[in-house]
């Protein structure tokens, strides 16, 4: 419907002319378990708004997306539903200068992750409830002004079935069979929040007396499944909660403003976390079933931090509009891995930042839909698709930069201002930056200028001349930027040189901070050095760019890399190589051995498993074709190596076991691979819980070795959520035309499958190793995206346009049908048209790879 994207616009009108007091929401939930007889589709809402409209006599509107609306009033006078409602807006008109709106409506329980999403656990029958909004779907739970800016106090009701808990941003209590909870402060329609169900809930407190006497008690709750409940290790969940309410009390010196602290691992969950002021809710992946690496624990231990963080950049002070998404998003990225690093057990977290965070920022920075830190937000659909790896991983580097170019302290202190003149309200760019230069001195709005309002990656590379002597004659550090995007940038860098010991280390014997401005920058200070073996330009990873690698620096990393001590050193360095790998700068085949050769020795588990991963893709999207088959013998052959030499029962062995299972392909690999399954081969501490069974049988699915029969008895081993989306993506990986047309009918045709299943069979439908078997569907791609887009969620529409772009037929051919789909639907959805131009160019970037793969060695 027209009205479900609104416009930025229209936002500013509707918040020029009206302010909200506040909402009462009263929901009835006992339809959730439903009569057995049919699934229930609806609940009641009921929903009044206290508002005030500065033009008396003017006409707005409100949102709902509601099958029906059974009752409407305005200022005591009825309204007509089918006059005033069209099915996402209630046109409001001859409004009072103080106004109350009465809208009594049946809402949609939701399959898709949006709005209120309802889980039926297929393990003991339990239903499970919770709701998720952001950018825009609170409107379809109930009737409300849905934009950032028009915040108001929330007080929720919630009538529930017998056995049930109600959980909701304030402190709630059940009373004549009715759940109330306590009235929030001023938020935003997008954070406020209920979950409900027979969740297993476990409790515990914070408490904090600050220098001034004032003492601080926060109750803190943590909840999941009934059936997760054996796996929930809320201690550690808790641990890292308190560690970082110290720390950001410690930094932000403003306590925290919303009361408790409840936390909510919910199932078949969009995103990684959302952070509703009271009420964190998580997908419930981060409570894990079977043996993890530290970089699991690494990684929730940074999305429970980044969504506190945002209790203070987001929720106490809420951007305008998304156009300043980057004010809470990159804020909560940078503070989740700097609290991570200052308060808890994971002080190498930097490192994860610069190899995993930083990989996501460079991609998205690259593409055709690359945009500003802060971007131009046209309306809702654009808001949807700007929740990426700019708003996200580039704001967070930008902001890494940001406290090495004023100080942080200068920094902290900023934020401190900017929360207290800003408590409960909302912000554009210039609050910010107003607050960073008094704090700093410095010239906020040149910075914001080449950092914030400029798109694109600068690449940064040494130039060493040498004397006579062989020592550095002159340092200079060039800097680049693509056609696209030609604005150079200042950057405040470290320059470490390198060279290797006489014991064979290679370390750093100099560095020098210094700013990097223009084309080319020199570095007076490391006149005189000793000739360096490697120099890093970006050394310690201040600053956000591609760092290249002069010719003597890529020859000794070829030789030398797992000599290199410094981990977040060798983490810059794998960065970089793979940067040239994309780029088309290092054939594919070069990174793969380089990776063979030196991973083992890597001591950070995070970066063997990025390695894992980029490696994967080297073979997978840009290694010559011709070359494809021997890449992947020699990878499965090496992973295998790394596997029987890694230390029994260490974290190290799963990583390499997971990642031998991701590329085995010859019958031998599957054959031990099935052997491990039923116990006939053991590798000494390797243990073989749930989850790696799951892994492990989807590559024999995917290539005929273990069939309906095999998986069906695997599920009936782990008869579980889990074991279902795991059984789900085994089904659709199988290697036949039957298997692959039902798998495309079951997503593409029919909306009968719920979000988590839609995302499991799309997995186990695209698999790389077998391109002929769905080349049919690349026309049938293009065929039917559009329809896909109109007629499902953006989240699901998303997930079919991502997921099922034909990128695994890399082909010139494949590049034209493409570019023919983009010119004859030039007037099509601006959102759809961008994910589907991502597509391309990754493709083209794939292609480009793979000819120089085969250009260099001949093939």
């Amino acid at each position: 419907m027209p009205g479900e994207n609104l416009s930025r616009d229209e936002a500013r009108e509707r918040a020029a002319l009206l302010s909200v007091d506040g909402y009462e929401v009263s929901l009835d939930l006992r339809s959730a378990v439903g009569d057995g007889a049919a699934e229930p589709r609806t609940f009641r809402s009921v929903t009044t708004i206290r508002f005030r409209c500065n033009e008396p006599g003017a006409a707005s509107f409100a949102d709902l997306i509601a099958p029906s609306v059974t009752a409407l009033s305005l200022n005591g006078r009825d309204l007509d539903p089918s006059e005033v409602f069209d099915g996402s807006r209630i046109v409001l008109e001859e409004l009072a200068a103080e106004n109350e709106l009465v809208v009594d409506a049946q809402c949609a329980y939701s399959r898709t992750g949006e709005g209120l999403h309802r889980f039926v656990d297929p393990e003991d029958g339990e239903v499970y409830l919770y709701t998720q909004y952001e950018p825009a779907d609170s409107r379809r739970v109930f009737a409300n002004f849905e934009q950032p800016d028009l915040k108001a106090p929330f007080r929720f009701e919630v009538r529930a079935p017998e056995g049930w808990t109600v959980w909701s941003n304030g402190a709630g209590e059940r009373a004549d069979g009715v759940w109330r909870f306590a009235e929030t402060k001023p938020i935003s329609t997008y954070i406020t929040c209920v979950v409900a169900g027979p969740y297993h809930y476990v409790t515990d407190s914070y408490e904090r007396t600050f220098e001034d006497g004032t003492r601080l008690e926060i109750p803190l709750g943590a909840m999941c499944r009934k059936g997760l409940a054996p796996h929930f290790d809320h201690d550690d969940v808790f641990l890292v909660t308190k560690q970082g309410l110290d720390f950001f009390h410690d930094h932000f010196d403003y306590p925290y403003p919303f009361g408790k602290y409840d936390q909510a691992f919910v199932p078949e969950y969009n995103l990684g976390a959302m952070e509703n002021p009271g009420l964190v809710t998580f997908r419930e992946e981060y409570i894990f079933r079977g043996k993890v690496t530290q970089a699991s624990y690494e990684a929730r231990a940074n999305v429970i931090l980044h969504e506190m963080a945002h209790m203070w950049f987001g929720d106490l002070v809420t951007m305008e509009w998304w156009d300043d998404l980057w004010l809470k998003e990159s804020f909560a990225d940078f503070m989740g891995t700097f609290a991570n690093v200052g308060a808890t057990r994971f002080g190498n977290a930097w490192i994860t930042f610069a190899n995993r965070r930083k990989a996501w920022a460079y991609r998205a920075d690259q593409l055709p839909s690359t945009h500003p830190v802060t971007a131009d937000i046209r309306d809702l659909q654009d808001a949807k698709l700007n929740f990426d790896g700019i708003t996200y991983a580039k704001g967070a580097s930008v902001l890494k930069q940001l406290v090495a170019y004023v100080g942080e302290e200068p920094f902290l202190e900023g934020a401190r201002r900017y929360f207290k003149r800003n408590a409960y309200g909302n912000t554009r760019l210039g609050d910010l930056l107003s607050v960073l230069e008094e704090t700093s001195g410095r010239d906020m709005a040149a910075w914001a200028g080449a950092w914030l309002q400029t798109a694109g990656v600068n690449a940064l590379t040494p130039q060493v001349l040498l004397d006579a002597a062989g020592r550095v004659s002159e340092l200079a550090v060039l800097q680049e930027a693509p056609e696209s995007h030609p604005r150079l940038r200042p950057h405040r860098v470290a320059v470490g040189l390198y060279r290797r010991t006489p014991a064979g280390d290679l370390e750093r014997y100099a560095r020098v901070e210094t700013d990097v401005d223009g084309p080319r920058t020199v570095v007076a200070e490391l006149a005189g050095a000793a000739a360096p073996e490697l120099v890093l330009v970006n050394d310690d990873d201040l600053t956000y760019c591609k760092m290249r690698l002069d010719a003597t620096s890529l020859a000794t990393l070829r030789d030398h890399l797992g000599a290199l001590t410094d981990p977040l050193a060798r983490a810059q360095c794998w960065s970089a190589l793979w940067n040239l790998t994309r780029d088309a700068l290092l054939p594919a085949r070069d990174f793969v051995e380089l990776v063979l050769r030196f991973a083992g020795r890597e001591s950070e588990i995070g970066v063997v498993q990025m390695l894992h991963a980029w490696t994967n893709s080297a073979l997978v999207h840009y290694a010559a074709p011709q070359w494809r088959a021997t890449g992947e013998w020699l990878v499965a052959d090496g992973a295998l190596d790394e596997l029987r030499r890694a230390e029994p029962g260490s974290e190290h062995q799963l990583a390499w076991a997971r990642f031998f299972a991701t590329v085995a392909s010859s019958e031998a690999d599957l054959g031990l691979l099935r052997e491990l399954l039923d116990g006939t081969a053991k590798i000494d501490g390797l243990e073989m819980d749930q989850e790696l069974r799951w892994a492990f049988l989807e590559p024999l699915a995917a290539h005929g070795a273990a069939d309906e029969a095999a998986l069906a008895a695997e599920l009936a081993r782990d008869d579980t959520a889990s074991g279902k989306r795991h059984q789900v993506r085994c089904l659709a990986a199988r290697p036949s035309a039957a298997v692959k047309a039902q798998a495309w009918a079951q997503v593409v045709e029919s909306d009968a499958l719920s979000n988590a299943l839609v995302e499991a069979t799309i997995a186990g439908f695209a698999q790389p190793t077998q391109r002929e078997l769905t080349a049919p569907y690349a026309e049938r791609y293009f065929a039917a995206i559009e329809r896909v887009w109109r007629e499902r969620s953006i989240q699901i529409g998303m997930d079919v346009v991502r997921g099922l772009f034909p990128a695994y037929q890399d082909s010139p051919r494949t590049l034209a049908a493409t570019d023919a789909w983009l010119e004859s639907h030039r007037e099509a959805a601006p959102a759809l048209r961008r994910l589907v131009l991502e597509a391309r160019d990754d493709l083209a970037r794939a292609l480009r790879g793979q000819a120089h793969d085969a250009g260099t060695f001949g093939q």
